[in-house]
């Protein structure tokens, strides 16, 4: 995408923001009272401009614009102002987030708080085993076939993990799995230890006994990260009161994708490797496509790699200064509270 010219930038933050407050098209009129010391004229003139460029699109036969995707895409990543949420807003997050109890309990309120506060539906997703740096592995024997994977990290975290074997294993046997898992764990970083394993796997088995590869099998299973991971959601009621959302195939397929999950954690994990808060409108993900819902997301990490992505759910109409704001200082407290507590 070409950079815009100042002006075409100040008429389409302005736009934007005319049409978040009132999900309505937007005309040059109400543009030119938007504080855009420029006329109705150049407005519709600009507006044209920005239409040829695919930012603005116009609805059926009303005489205004409304942004399309790649038009709020541009404000997010160029015209955006970003600010901290309000004191009372700190406030409220800094005290109910130490009250929450252990890990489950402080994910599930923050994402009723991150609901409440931003008004859209709030998505927060469980550590992930496979990005933590953990000091033990020990299995405990349910019955013949199950087996509990108990982990515990430096903190002191404690995360289970059900297993269903398909081979026989004696006590004995689990024992040594887990202390061979354990080796192998400390041989190098956490985020390599999957890779590590596979690689175990792949090798010609006559290479190595029956117990390393049984070892192997069960420590593949834990470090899955396509199974137990718990998605939490709050706030759906939010969708309702979109217009973007009255249409009820649109709701249906919305209530489909975040009932599945597949497509939503595909989208929660790309914010696990960055940074900053991550924003996902229209074509960028599956999810958002199918949909037509926005995502902006953040993970959670300590220093000893405990992981997970939290975020908010709404219509590509989001406030988005206001939701990436809440988002980042959330997760921020989040971490905060792991790394300080050691919680479990």
């Amino acid at each position: 995408m070409e950079e815009l010219a100042p002006r075409q930038r100040e008429i389409l933050r302005a736009i934007v923001l005319e049409h978040i407050d009132t999900g309505e098209p937007v005309g040059s009129s109400s543009i030119a009272r938007r504080e855009v010391a420029v006329s109705s004229a150049t407005v519709r003139a600009v507006m044209a401009d920005l239409e040829e460029l695919g930012l603005l699109e116009k609805p059926h036969t009303s005489a205004g614009r409304v942004p399309t995707e790649l038009g709020y895409r541009y404000y997010v990543d160029a015209l955006v102002k970003l600010r901290q949420p309000s004191r009372p807003e700190r406030d409220l997050i800094e005290q109910r987030l130490p009250q929450a109890g252990a890990v489950d309990g402080l994910l599930r309120e923050s994402s009723r708080l991150l609901s409440s506060l931003s008004h859209y539906a709030a998505v927060v997703t469980s550590p992930q085993v496979a990005h933590a740096a953990w000091e033990r592995i020990e299995f405990v024997r349910l019955n013949e076939n199950r087996v509990l994977a108990v982990l515990i990290n430096p903190a002191g975290m404690v995360r289970n993990r059900l297993l269903t074997l398909d081979f026989p294993m004696s006590a004995g046997e689990l024992a040594d799995a887990a202390a061979w898992l354990n080796e192998l764990a400390r041989e190098g970083p956490a985020e390599t230890l999957r890779e590590r394993l596979l690689a175990q796997m792949r090798r010609d088995r006559c290479e190595y006994d029956a117990l390393v590869a049984k070892a192997a099998t069960l420590g593949c299973r834990i470090f899955d990260d396509t199974c137990g991971k718990e998605v939490l959601i709050d706030g759906q009621r939010s969708f309702f009161e979109a217009p973007e959302f009255c249409d009820l195939r649109r709701l249906r397929e919305l209530f489909v994708a975040l009932e599945e999950k597949s497509k939503l954690l595909e989208v929660l994990d790309r914010a696990l490797g960055a940074d900053e808060v991550q924003i996902f409108i229209g074509a960028d993900t599956e999810f958002s496509a199918s949909t037509g819902a926005a995502v902006v997301a953040a993970r959670y990490a300590t220093e000893t790699g405990v992981v997970g992505s939290i975020g908010v759910i709404g219509p590509t109409r989001m406030n988005y200064g206001r939701a990436i704001a809440l988002v980042d200082y959330t997760a921020r407290a989040v971490s905060r509270l792991l790394q300080e507590d050691g919680r479990s």
